[in-house]
C-alpha cells in the first residue's frame, strides 16, 4: 500500500483528503504539528507528498526546497492560489505537478496515480526478501545465480509481487495475462504457477507462493 503524506493546515481540508486517500487504497498520513514539517516528512518514508503552499512557519515551496536537498519523493503542490508565478516556483524547487483548490477529486486520484505509474515505469528491478526481479529481463536473480522466467511466469509473479501478503485470484491472474495478451486457459495458469514454485525453490524458497484453497494464492 503506498503512502502519501498531506502537508495541509486546513484541519477540515486535510481530513477530507485523508478520507478520499483511504478510501482510494492509499495509506494516508497527515501532519497537524508544522513546528517540525521536514522532521516529520523525512521519517514518515512516504511514497508521495501532497504538498500546501500556504502553511505555517516555513511556507511550502521553502519545505519542498529543503525535501529535494535530500529526497526524490514525489510531490504534489496543492494551493488555492492562481497564478502562473507559483506554479513556476513550484516546478523549479521541483514539484512533480501542481493542482489548484477547488481541486475535483477524481483529477486528483488520476494525477497521484499517473505518478506512481510514471515511478513503475522508470524502475528496472524490484526486491523480494534477498532476490533481485527484472521484469524487462524476465530475470530473477539471488547473488551470482540467475534464473530466467517465462513471459506467463513473469507477469504472474509480478501481480503476485505487487500485491504481497494478499491474495490474489485465479480469475484475477488470469485477467492479468489477458490485459498483457497471453491467452492461456485454467490448465495452463496451474503449470505456470507450479513452474514459478520450481524456480523460486532453486533460489531456496520452497514455499514462497502458498494456495489458499477456494480462493487463490498468496505470496509470502
Amino acid at each position: 500500500m503506498k503512502k502519501i503524506m498531506i502537508v495541509e493546515d486546513e484541519k477540515t481540508i486535510r481530513e477530507e483528503l485523508r478520507d478520499l486517500l483511504e478510501n482510494a487504497g492509499y495509506h494516508a498520513q497527515i501532519i497537524e504539528d508544522f513546528q517540525n514539517s521536514l522532521e516529520e516528512i523525512k521519517e514518515s518514508k512516504a511514497d508521495l507528498i501532497l504538498l500546501d503552499i500556504n502553511i505555517p512557519n516555513l511556507n511550502g515551496e521553502l519545505l519542498l526546497k529543503e525535501i529535494r536537498k535530500e529526497s526524490n519523493v514525489p510531490v504534489i503542490m496543492v494551493t488555492s492560489r492562481v497564478g502562473e508565478l507559483d506554479e513556476v516556483l513550484s516546478m523549479s524547487y521541483g514539484a512533480d505537478d501542481y493542482i489548484t483548490k477547488p481541486y475535483h477529486p477524481t483529477i486528483l486520484l488520476l494525477r497521484i496515480q499517473n505518478i506512481f505509474k510514471r515511478m513503475e515505469q522508470k524502475v528496472d528491478s524490484y526486491q523480494y526478501k534477498d532476490l533481485e526481479f527484472f521484469p524487462s529481463k524476465g530475470i530473477l536473480k539471488k547473488e551470482e545465480k540467475e534464473i530466467e522466467l517465462t513471459k506467463n511466469e513473469m507477469i504472474i509473479f509480478s501481480y503476485l509481487l505487487s500485491n504481497k501478503g494478499n491474495i490474489v485470484t485465479r480469475d484475477d491472474l488470469m485477467t492479468d495475462l489477458w490485459n498483457n495478451e497471453e491467452y492461456i486457459n485454467d490448465n495452463a495458469l496451474t503449470v505456470n504457477i507450479s513452474r514459478l514454485r520450481s524456480k523460486l525453490s532453486e533460489l531456496g524458497y520452497y514455499e514462497a507462493i502458498e494456495t489458499r484453497k477456494g480462493q487463490g494464492y498468496i505470496l509470502l
